[in-house]
């Protein structure tokens, strides 16, 4: 489905300066910041694409982008006069709303897992790659691993009821709540499920990035370092399904990664917003 792909930031070109996230995800990193919150509003595209310039995104790229995302449903085009403005539809706007959640209210480090696990199932026809593609990436985002082929697991009770309704897989999908037995080791199995060194190793590398920000202070424009910020820190998260911080090895990265993110955000978030209003054109969504 749709939303998969707008927070699909697996395909980034990373280098030594951290992951170069596609104009979609800086264009949803924009709307989250800037829009989800102020309600029925539209932005103008000149506005839209003077904030994606200051993180590098060319003025073609941005209105190609834009129309992409308005062919797929994912943004609308209202005309006002001779100019062009862009809102949010309501697919989109629940999309930023499960991000905005899964940053700042579940946060990155689980500390108080009960002990459940989410257990799904599926078995699909061989010709069904699409499909089968489609359920694999949703799973990854609500935080599921392949335990087995065919069986993906996910820490503490995930209803993905709907993802697999709203992929017409509800036949081919059986789910399960449950705890382990006491022979399971959870540590391993965890181990074996996902690659931990990985997902450490991005939590490790947006640390020292963001620190070193933060000790060169604050000179870059707010509304551009807090885009980058957004983004990079949801290219960061979307490989960890917060798994139980007590399973985990010892000195965990995730906890200095996540107060380095919040410490920049905060320093950014006022200067950001004052900065918006002077240079945002925007109108009410008809």
């Amino acid at each position: 489905m749709e939303d998969i792909d707008i927070l699909d930031t697996s395909d980034n070109d990373v280098t030594d300066d951290g992951p170069a996230p596609r104009p979609q995800s800086l264009m949803l990193a924009f709307f989250g910041n800037h829009v989800l919150e102020q309600g029925d509003l539209c932005v103008y595209s000149g506005s839209i694409i003077d904030a994606l310039g200051r993180v590098g995104v060319g003025e073609q790229a941005v209105r190609s982008t834009l129309t992409r995302m308005v062919n797929r449903g994912l943004l609308r085009r209202q005309r006002e006069g001779r100019r062009m403005y862009f809102g949010l539809t309501p697919q989109a706007a629940r999309v930023l709303e499960g991000g905005r959640d899964r940053i700042w209210k579940q946060g990155a480090v689980n500390d108080d897992w009960d002990g459940s696990w989410t257990l799904l199932a599926f078995s699909l026809p061989d010709s069904w790659k699409r499909q089968r593609h489609d359920l694999r990436s949703r799973l990854a985002w609500s935080g599921f691993g392949a335990l087995y082929s065919g069986l993906w697991i996910a820490p503490g009770h995930v209803d993905v009821s709907s993802v697999v309704s709203e992929l017409g897989l509800s036949a081919h999908v059986k789910i399960f709540h449950s705890v382990a037995d006491v022979a399971t080791d959870i540590g391993t199995m965890i181990s074996d499920t996902w690659d931990l060194e990985s997902i450490a190793a991005r939590y490790v590398s947006f640390d020292k990035r963001w620190t070193a920000h933060l000790s060169a202070g604050s000179g870059e424009d707010p509304i551009g370092t807090r885009l980058r910020l957004v983004s990079e820190w949801l290219w960061t998260i979307r490989a960890d399904p917060r798994l139980p911080a007590r399973h985990l090895p010892p000195e965990w990265p995730a906890r200095p990664a996540q107060e380095t993110f919040r410490r920049v955000a905060e320093q950014t978030a006022g200067p950001a917003q004052l900065m918006a209003r002077d240079l945002l054109e925007t109108a009410p969504l008809r």
